[in-house]
């Protein structure tokens, strides 16, 4: 099984530590990105990722290597801590590079049998809205099952989180690696995906960006093909 995870801060922190111990459950080949510090760049708004095509982002080759990873795995794990009730700002800009590769635009049909996994920790609240900045990314790439996984701390620091806490989170994570794996073994995307997808696929069909239209078309998406049959093994 191949894992990327992408940290949403440059330090091992709570959040980097629970995503690390979930992926050594899964017993993957995990490659990790740890955010600005592995790509910091802002969008800028120019729309050509959209309109002509995702090569000419200003910042295409910088993203080139998250790209690849991402493709190549079977399970994304994005890891935020939260700030200020949501995902840090260096996840949010890397994800906004990401629009183009909405289902409304030219979705990567891989993304259709793969699984991720959203986890974010904080001292107090704003798990649910920081895992709901991320999960919204992964809904409309076409991920055919996402998990959110968040919990209070209660610290500022994995060394002084209680022992009782640790043991709690232990157990959660070994439920869900186990749901993963399962998974894995009969994934396709929800009726919700599917239903969204159709919808986006009667858009296509019409033609309102060019950029768009012909990509569907080239995937015979606008036709009798869907990405879910796209057969994918994983090895665990």
């Amino acid at each position: 099984m191949k894992i990327t995870i992408i940290h949403g801060q440059s330090h091992p922190g709570s959040t980097c530590h629970i995503a690390r111990a979930l992926a050594k459950k899964l017993n993957g080949t995990v490659t990790e990105f740890f955010l600005p510090k592995d790509f910091g760049e802002f969008c800028t708004g120019c729309t050509s990722c959209f309109q002509i095509s995702e090569t000419k982002c200003p910042h295409f080759q910088k993203l080139s290597p998250v790209t690849k990873a991402l493709d190549s795995a079977d399970v994304i794990i994005l890891a935020s801590p939260v700030y200020v009730y949501h995902a840090t700002g260096a996840m949010k800009s890397l994800l906004d590079h990401y629009g183009w590769r909405w289902m409304v635009h030219r979705p990567e049909e891989s993304m259709f049998s793969k699984q991720a996994v959203c986890i974010s920790t904080a001292a107090g609240a704003g798990m649910k809205s920081t895992n709901q900045d991320m999960a919204h990314s992964m809904f409309f790439w076409g991920i055919a099952k996402t998990y959110q996984f968040g919990i209070a701390v209660r610290e500022t620091s994995w060394e002084r989180v209680s022992a009782k806490k640790k043991q709690r989170i232990e157990k959660k994570l070994s439920a869900l690696a186990r749901k993963i794996k399962t998974s894995q073994k009969h994934l396709k995307p929800s009726i919700k995906t599917k239903i969204f997808f159709c919808f986006m696929r009667i858009m296509q069909k019409r033609g309102w960006n060019k950029a768009d239209a012909d990509y569907w078309k080239a995937r015979g998406w606008t036709a009798d093909k869907r990405p879910w049959n796209l057969q994918r093994t994983a090895e665990f």
